[in-house]
């Protein structure tokens, strides 16, 4: 606001959506205004509704560089720095601040911002480590990378994760889910995939399946699809996490001093939806519920059991149901698939395994993301089997409430 039109020397756009507005750009000058924009694409509130909605970041980009020119923005991720070298996000914007320091756009001392940090007195050490981080990000990229390779080797995406480390993480995860023969159960799916796709794979086939097949493998999409569905975030896995004392480690490296703690929660009971409004959460807070928490993340033995007394509801029903579902779906895939698949069949069975890891969100969200997820299902085993699998029907557009398969950003696909 005290920045008169066209007269900013630098633009740090922590956010591309509040960066790209209007407000932020009529202070930039093309070819004297430089722009730091962190690329992270923070959630807007319409994923509320739509959890694969897109902020448009190219687009965001676009309009930053007409008005500044192309060599007066440079960008850079300060949330994926942050969580890969931090462990969390919390600090990314003092990683952003250290990159544009780097950069010789913050006229402050470093002296002085470390002062500043310390006179904040909030996670004094943690955002001093941040700021180094964005210096050196800003400073030596090929030295960060390399200390991210040592010490790390965290992929940047949850698709390029080794499947050793997969079926490592898996397994320890299901296990404090629920119990080691929950993680058996996932393991033995995974290991009846793997199986034939090592003979589809095998030269007595002659040449693996080439093409989108090959883009991403069906035993690791099935694996995180099935991960996914069987690791669900219920009553019990909120208390386990609530409880577990990495939570606590977290919060004593992040705050300090005496923490007043306030949880969100859903329980069925109070959360039902009524006269047609969503399910909404409650606020709890006090020194009773860690204890109370940790009595319920001990119970979870009860889990899918008659004497559950959160398992009763619609939405938790749906999601172990969803579970034998994709298993049968899978062992099908396998039998139809033979032992040759070509690479089209297999490029919509990947497709068709990936599905569950599109439903996301919480409770009526969720439930539509599953309503357009099982259409989709009907389109792709149309596509691999159109002999036995009929084309879906197209959806009535009166009254229509959840987003649809056949779609392109809401606008009906139809057939000529």
């Amino acid at each position: 606001m005290r920045i008169d039109t066209q007269q900013a020397d630098a633009l740090l756009a922590c956010d591309l959506v509040v960066g790209a507005s209007p407000d932020a750009l009529q202070t930039v000058r093309h070819g004297r205004t430089r722009i730091l924009a962190n690329v992270h694409e923070t959630p807007v509130a319409e994923v509320l509704s739509r959890p694969d909605a897109e902020i448009q970041a190219p687009q965001l980009l676009a309009k930053m560089h007409f008005a500044a020119g192309e060599a007066q923005v440079e960008t850079f991720d300060a949330h994926a720095l942050a969580e890969t070298f931090l462990g969390d996000t919390q600090a990314a914007n003092i990683v952003a601040l250290g990159w544009a320091w780097q950069r010789g756009l913050v006229p402050v001392g470093l002296a002085a911002l470390h002062r500043a940090i310390e006179l904040n007195g909030v996670a004094v050490a943690a955002n001093r480590q941040a700021l180094a981080l964005g210096r050196l990000a800003a400073a030596d990229p090929m030295a960060l990378r390399r200390l991210a390779d040592e010490r790390l080797g965290t992929p940047a995406r949850p698709e390029d994760e080794p499947l050793p480390a997969l079926l490592a993480r898996g397994q320890a995860l299901l296990s404090a889910w629920q119990n080691p023969a929950w993680a058996a159960r996932w393991q033995a799916t995974v290991a009846q995939v793997q199986a034939h796709e090592a003979a589809w794979n095998a030269p007595t086939h002659g040449t693996p399946p080439t093409g989108e097949a090959t883009a991403l493998p069906f035993t690791h999409t099935v694996a995180r699809s099935l991960l996914r569905l069987m690791s669900y975030k219920d009553e019990y896995e909120v208390a386990r996490l609530y409880s577990d004392p990495d939570f606590d480690a977290a919060l004593a490296r992040q705050f300090e001093g005496d923490l007043t703690l306030h949880f969100h929660l859903a329980p069925p009971l109070l959360s039902r939806p009524r006269d047609g409004r969503p399910p909404r959460k409650w606020t709890f807070s006090g020194r009773w519920l860690r204890p109370a928490l940790r009595v319920m993340a001990a119970a979870r033995g009860l889990r899918g059991h008659w004497l559950d007394p959160f398992g009763h509801t619609e939405e938790r029903r749906t999601e172990r149901e969803l579970i034998s579902q994709f298993e049968a779906r899978v062992a099908q895939l396998l039998t139809d698939l033979g032992p040759a698949p070509d690479a089209r069949t297999l490029g919509l069975a990947r497709q068709i395994a990936a599905l569950p890891l599109s439903v996301r969100g919480f409770g009526h969200v969720k439930l539509a993301a599953l309503t357009l997820a099982r259409r989709r299902e009907a389109e792709l085993l149309h596509r691999a089997w159109p002999d036995r699998f009929a084309m879906p029907g197209a959806p009535a557009v009166a009254g229509l409430e959840a987003p649809v398969a056949g779609q392109f950003k809401g606008v009906a696909i139809t057939r000529l």
